[in-house]
């Protein structure tokens, strides 16, 4: 069996997440959520072995961009032109 990288909540012993040899992702979380340093923890598995966990660093979760606009529109005015998106 291969080592793989498992991501485990704080003070949890069921992985979260299980991804391959360098590296697994948390989702799920909140745009703009403040992650602690230590709330999460990683381990390798290989089969029925597990490392010690470590404390994964702090971070704070992106924000997404806003969608682009949609059906942009455009009305002369007599100085410029009024524009309107969805």
């Amino acid at each position: 069996m291969a080592k793989v990288l498992s991501i485990y909540a704080k003070g949890n012993d069921t992985a979260i997440a299980t991804g391959d040899a360098t590296s697994a992702t948390i989702t799920g979380l909140t745009p703009g959520t403040v992650v602690a340093t230590g709330d999460y923890q990683v381990a390798y598995v290989d089969g029925d072995q597990s490392s010690d966990k470590v404390d994964v660093p702090g971070f704070t979760v992106l924000t997404a961009k806003p969608a682009d606009p949609a059906d942009v529109k455009s009305t002369a005015t007599t100085d410029g032109a009024k524009v309107s998106a969805n």
